[in-house]
């Protein structure tokens, strides 16, 4: 069987053996309406400047808690490198000092009540972390 070719402008789609002018994505003809693409890039640069926004907001957010546990870590070493002569109690506050060569001591004693060199006052929380309190 011999099949007739179809003129040009004519849009007639060989496999389907239909016309499918309709379904195109293009113009097919040249009176049909000119298709331009939208201009995306204020949306995307709007949405850029959002974006690198919540990312940085984000990012200051983890850094600021990674420096928050950062502390807590240095604390906590320097309390468990200090000498102590008594097993600590969960909830109760304790005192850090350091002697004149440089030693570093954990007390019950209130730096008011003494003339030692204070570091500082810690919390033995529940899950046996120092949280510093003055």
């Amino acid at each position: 069987m011999i099949t007739k070719r179809k003129p040009d402008n004519v849009v007639f789609n060989t496999e389907t053996q239909k016309y499918d002018a309709s379904l195109k994505p293009y113009p097919t003809t040249v009176g049909a309406p000119v298709i331009t693409p939208t201009d995306n890039s204020a949306w995307k640069n709007r949405n850029i400047v959002k974006i690198n926004h919540k990312i940085e907001a984000k990012y200051l957010e983890l850094r600021a808690e990674f420096d928050k546990i950062m502390q807590e870590f240095e604390y906590n070493k320097l309390i468990l490198e200090a000498k102590f002569t008594f097993e600590p109690v969960i909830g109760e506050v304790y005192h850090l000092y350091k002697r004149s060569n440089n030693e570093t001591f954990l007390s019950m004693i209130a730096p008011n009540e003494c003339n030692f060199n204070s570091i500082g006052s810690f919390y033995l929380n529940a899950d046996q972390i120092w949280e510093k309190v003055s």
